[in-house]
This record gives C-alpha cells, sequence and structure tokens, in this order.
C-alpha cells in the first residue's frame, strides 16, 4: 500500500464536494482528483464515437484506451479529450445523466479505477466523487461525505445556471437530482453512501466557508 495520504470528499452531486476538494487541494499542495470528470468524459466520449450506454463491451474498452487529461492550474480544472477542452461540455445535465448510468455499469468501473488509483502522489492527493472513501481509496485516513438536500441542491444548480445564461426549470431540476441521487445510491456497485469512517456533513444550511471551516479542521486535528 503506497503510505501517501488521501482526503476523500464524497457526496451527491450538487453537495458541493467540488469546490470543496478543489479548495483543499490547492490550501495542501496536494494533487487533485475530479473522480466524477472520468465518468462524464467516458459518456461525452461515447455519445463522440456513437456508442450506446447499454454497450457495456464497447464501452468498457473506450475506458480503458480513454484519451483524457486533466490540466490544473489556479483559476480551474482543464479536461482534454482526446486533445479537445470539454471542461464546459461535460457540466451540463445532459452529460451529468448520462454519466450516472454509465458510472452504474461495473465492467466500466472496473475499467477506470486502475487509472483512478494513480492520482495517489506525493505529497497527497484530494478527490472527490461518490465512491472514494469506500472503494477507490478505502484506506484514506481522511474521508468526508458532503451532502445537502435535493431542493438545496437544485437551487444551487439553478443559479449556477442562471449565472451562465442558462435557462432551468426549477422543478425539472429537483426532479432530475432525486432521480439521479436514487440510482447512485441503489446501484449494485459502489453505490453513493458514506464510509463507515467519514465525517459527514450536511451543507444545506451551511456556506462553503462554513464547510470548509469543518474540512479544515479535520485535517488540523489529524495534523495533515
Amino acid at each position: 500500500m503506497i503510505d501517501i495520504a488521501v482526503l476523500t470528499i464524497d457526496g451527491p452531486s450538487g453537495s458541493g464536494k467540488g469546490t470543496i476538494a478543489h479548495t483543499m487541494a490547492k490550501e495542501l499542495g496536494w494533487h487533485y482528483l475530479d473522480s466524477g470528470a472520468l465518468y462524464r468524459v467516458l459518456a461525452q466520449a461515447a455519445i463522440k464515437h456513437e456508442i450506446g450506454l447499454e454497450q457495456v463491451a464497447e464501452l468498457s474498452q473506450l475506458a480503458e484506451q480513454l484519451d483524457v487529461a486533466f490540466i490544473f492550474d489556479a483559476q480551474q480544472l482543464q479536461v482534454m479529450l482526446e486533445g479537445e477542452d470539454v471542461s464546459t461540455l461535460i457540466r451540463s445535465e445532459k452529460a451529468g445523466n448520462a454519466a450516472s448510468k454509465v458510472a452504474a455499469i461495473p465492467e466500466v468501473r472496473a475499467a477506470l479505477l486502475a487509472r483512478q488509483r494513480a492520482f495517489q502522489q506525493a505529497p497527497g492527493l484530494v478527490t472527490d466523487g461518490r465512491d472514494m472513501g469506500t472503494v477507490v481509496f478505502p484506506e484514506a485516513k481522511y474521508k468526508v461525505f458532503l451532502d445537502a438536500s435535493a431542493e438545496e441542491r437544485a437551487i444551487r444548480r439553478h443559479k449556477q445556471l442562471k449565472e451562465k445564461g442558462i435557462e432551468s426549470n426549477l422543478s425539472d431540476l429537483v426532479a432530475e437530482i432525486a432521480e439521479r441521487d436514487q440510482r447512485d445510491r441503489q446501484r449494485t456497485v459502489a453505490p453513493l453512501k458514506a464510509a463507515d469512517d467519514a465525517i459527514i456533513i450536511d451543507s444545506t444550511q451551511l456556506n462553503i466557508d462554513a464547510v470548509l471551516h469543518r474540512v479544515r479542521t479535520l485535517c488540523s486535528s489529524e495534523k495533515i
């Protein structure tokens, strides 16, 4: 087992785990893995190569050969698929729903497991996703499960889309998020759940600074 510290931040879509993980990675000077982006990129690659989400063998092969690169700078995470910047494209609701369906396929998860674990490099790794603390990095010492109500997460997403000039329906977002939650929590392989040793934070009534304070407290108490 590699003796390199890992901080995992798991949780459902819209809980704020990406923002928290990104910020902590910068503060600690550690590497960063957005595991959800891998599945979103795979879903986008499937669309690009006209592979149906029900074609398990083809999807698994695509996952093994996925030409993806993450360029992490001080401002944002740039995601490249086959040399093309897909950072914005993979953040759409359509891409998110497709990624959730792809992520429920055991063969696809197995194909991407080694690639995710390869991100564990010195001096440390901060990673966010849905099964980082339970499946990908079960031995990680520092684990957080960040949650929030579906309604609150829909409101946050609606605000983000509005700021980008994208029209959306709040009630539709609530329904989509609830559907994705159910699919992620009930899948047979690597379901969305908190690790037994994770610190659970409900961010429904908390702002980003409050959540960061709790995560920093965890890190400082463990003397990272």
